[in-house]
């Protein structure tokens, strides 16, 4: 399937035209599954990411950016990450109460807690370096999670501005985390 092509269904979904979300489904579901089989080993755990992973295509084809990369590598990070999910999702089955002991201690020991708190401090200290709300834009981001159009509503300023905003803003914090 060629990109423009590609690029074009995934606007025209944004748009709710199931027409091009089955045309998008039929193009690219043999490479979309594939990934998923490849990542999950089990095919009725791959069909059942397969399926989620389209109706995330369908939910988030408003926030794909044309110019920002290739459709095709959107629509196989969203396989590729609803299969690690679902993988990180699995429990650890014990066959005897025995093995249970086996695991290891999932506790940090006490060297790697504090250099843990002393990165978080790091971290803190540089993100008092930043403009009040460019600090709370990136906590919303990147702790919260919430997507660059989420916060340009929120802080009421345009989707560019926005992501001019957390890319500076990340420029800083590197740059502060590395004196």
């Amino acid at each position: 399937m060629q990109g423009d092509e590609t690029k074009d269904l995934i606007g025209r979904i944004a748009l709710g035209d199931r027409l091009a979300f089955a045309a998008l489904y039929n193009q690219t579901a043999p490479k979309l599954f594939a990934i998923c089989l490849r990542i999950l080993k089990d095919r009725a755990e791959a069909e059942e990411a397969l399926q989620e992973v389209y109706i995330s295509i369908w939910q988030r084809a408003r926030s794909f950016q044309a110019t920002s990369g290739s459709s095709s590598a959107w629509l196989a990070a969203i396989a590729r990450n609803r299969s690690i999910d679902l993988l990180r999702a699995r429990k650890p089955v014990a066959d005897e109460l025995d093995s249970a002991y086996d695991l290891a201690d999932s506790e940090s020991d006490p060297e790697s807690k504090a250099a843990t708190k002393d990165e978080g401090r790091r971290i803190d200290t540089c993100m008092e370096e930043l403009e009040a709300d460019r600090a709370v834009a990136v906590k919303r981001a990147y702790v919260e999670g919430l997507s660059y159009q989420e916060l340009a509503d929120q802080f009421g300023v345009p989707l560019n501005t926005m992501r001019t905003w957390l890319r500076r803003s990340l420029l800083k914090l590197r740059e502060c985390m590395k004196r």
